[in-house]
């Protein structure tokens, strides 16, 4: 077992407990070590050891983090393995590495798990409407409606916290 993919894992979840505002000094600096950890992973994974479903999942979370589509595709391949190997937190992460490949390249995304922010209010990136609830569940994404709700959640509280 690779305890350095969970180790990875564990320092990139560090890094966001109190994340940096974008386009800080110190967010950029988050993103190089966020860099770094996806060469050390990909290091590690080309290594051609068995991975573990958690460790495939821990690869997968470094490289959602990616700023690239194939960064973002590599994490959706990634997140599919371990869910292939029965890791349920990995269904959703590998349909929301999915949406971000797809975000990234401009298109619609499918099940509706990323955000983008204007500065001032957040919002879903376009959805391809064809997509059911149905089968975002398959993949334990919450319906289509629930996740428009998140947003505007997020827009109320700062909102609030302006005022």
């Amino acid at each position: 077992m690779s305890s350095e993919l969970l180790n990875l894992l564990e320092a990139d979840r560090q890094e966001r407990v109190d994340q940096p505002p974008f386009g800080t000094p110190e967010y950029w600096a988050m993103r190089e070590r966020d860099r770094e950890r996806r060469v050390k992973a990909a290091q590690i994974l080309a290594g051609g050891a068995n991975f573990s479903a958690e460790e495939y999942y821990a690869a997968a979370q470094i490289f959602q983090h990616g700023d690239l589509p194939e960064e973002a595709y590599q994490a959706h391949r990634l997140a599919l393995q371990a869910a292939e190997q029965g890791y349920r937190p990995a269904r959703w992460l590998a349909a929301a590495a999915y949406d971000r490949w797809l975000m990234y390249q401009g298109k619609p995304q499918k099940y509706g798990t990323q955000y983008v922010s204007d500065g001032e209010r957040d919002r879903l990136w376009d959805v391809d409407p064809a997509t059911t609830d149905e089968e975002r569940s398959e993949w334990d994404v919450p319906p289509l409606a629930e996740q428009l709700r998140k947003a505007e959640e997020v827009n109320q509280k700062r909102m609030r916290g302006k005022g």
